[in-house]
């Protein structure tokens, strides 16, 4: 399995406008495959969306893009209101829960590292020592890396919290832990968060 995140920067006061368009073609588009999820920006990027999609593989997605192409349904109206578009291939980690509907929260971070070339293995290996503690304490929706397409030596990680004020308890009692951050701080360059809510009709909420 992958899983296709695209990341949409629009003009600004627009996300909401967007997700309207979006929602009005989503009928249409879920004919071929489900949306895994769809967010917009609370801090971090402002206004931008998030939309994520499974498929099986690379030639799974093509065909499918190419079937559900259709003029004036998709891709959804609303393309004035976009100034860049951005699209990551993430494989999900082995231990990385499959991307479908559920209910876990109102809030979701989507953490981004950047990892020193050629130590993603150590990534990966690092955090299934450690990720059995961390979900004691709040559920993964997604950890992946982004290795073929896309910024590559990208790990993507996806946490959901009932609110903000959840987070900042969970992400403490799980440093309280001692057995959380896993141990892979000498294979990172950078880290970045975004806090985001899921749209109403997002199926991860």
């Amino acid at each position: 399995m992958i899983v296709e995140m695209r990341t949409y920067d629009l003009q600004p006061g627009t996300a909401a406008e967007y997700a309207k368009h979006y929602e009005a073609g989503l009928a249409h588009r879920q004919k071929f495959s489900p949306l895994g999820g769809f967010f917009t920006t609370e801090f971090g990027p402002l206004n931008r969306i998030i939309h994520m999609w499974p498929y099986e593989n690379l030639q799974e997605r093509d065909k499918i893009r190419a079937e559900a192409a259709s003029p004036g349904q998709w891709p959804p109206h609303g393309e004035e209101l976009i100034i860049t578009q951005e699209s990551k291939i993430i494989t999900p980690a082995p231990f990385s829960p499959p991307l479908r509907a559920a209910k876990l929260g109102n809030v979701y971070e989507i953490r981004t590292y950047t990892i020193k070339p050629g130590q993603m293995a150590n990534v990966v290996k690092a955090w299934e020592v450690a990720i059995e503690e961390r979900t004691k304490f709040s559920p993964l929706a997604l950890a992946g890396s982004v290795t073929t397409i896309g910024p590559l030596n990208q790990w993507i990680h996806i946490w959901p919290y009932e609110n903000l004020e959840e987070r900042s308890r969970i992400r403490a009692e799980a440093l309280k832990s001692g057995k959380w951050p896993p141990a892979t701080r000498p294979f990172l360059l950078k880290q970045e968060s975004w806090i985001c809510t899921p749209a109403s009709f997002s199926p991860l909420h």
